[in-house]
């Protein structure tokens, strides 16, 4: 055995250092502060980015897009994920059970990462283009997720979105009409 092959014993966890106990620990007086300074006092912290009065960071940058709140509740599904269920058929309530996804998702979402080398048949969730292809590429298939009411309004307002959109469309490249002549009135 040598020194440099010593080292600790597994799952062991070094002790926390506790400061201000002392010059020998080596963390003792300044405890780690250093010398004066607003952040050496009890207290004397600012706000997380805070820059000294500048315009910070978050205030010089232009906002950009959004969050959607309804994203954390899509959660992403491996094609290896399947593989390793060992299931024929698997929905949202399969992938729950085997806590591939959490209870608290809606909707899960299987995307082409990793290998299927087995035959599954996916209900009632999204799947992206290249997963489908793998899955139909072994022989499995994807079965359209069933129609519920809530789908049902969001297809109907897609609809009408997608009407109104090109109902624009065709206003705006029509040719504008003339207005009709008028007939020359007589004064009396």
């Amino acid at each position: 055995m040598r020194l440099n092959h010593l080292k600790p014993a597994a799952g062991s966890k070094p002790a926390r250092h506790r400061v201000g106990r002392g010059i020998g620990s080596g963390w003792g007086k300044t405890a780690g502060r250093g010398h004066k300074g607003q952040k050496s006092r009890a207290g004397g912290f600012h706000k997380v980015g805070f820059e000294g009065g500048q315009m910070p960071l978050y205030r010089r940058l232009p906002k950009r897009g959004f969050t959607s709140l309804a994203r954390k509740f899509v959660e992403m599904v491996r094609l290896s994920d399947l593989e390793r269920l060992g299931l024929d058929e698997i929905d949202l309530a399969v992938l729950k059970q085997a806590g591939v996804v959490s209870a608290l998702a809606l909707d899960a979402r299987v995307v082409k990462t990793g290998d299927l080398k087995r035959k599954v048949t996916v209900r009632g969730i999204g799947v992206t283009k290249g997963a489908r292809a793998a899955i139909e590429a072994v022989g499995g298939s994807v079965a359209e997720p069933a129609v519920t009411p809530d789908t049902a309004k969001k297809a109907a307002a897609k609809k009408a979105a997608a009407d109104k959109a090109a109902a624009i469309k065709a206003a705006v490249n029509k040719p504008a009409e003339k207005p009709a002549a008028k007939a020359p009135s007589k004064k009396q």
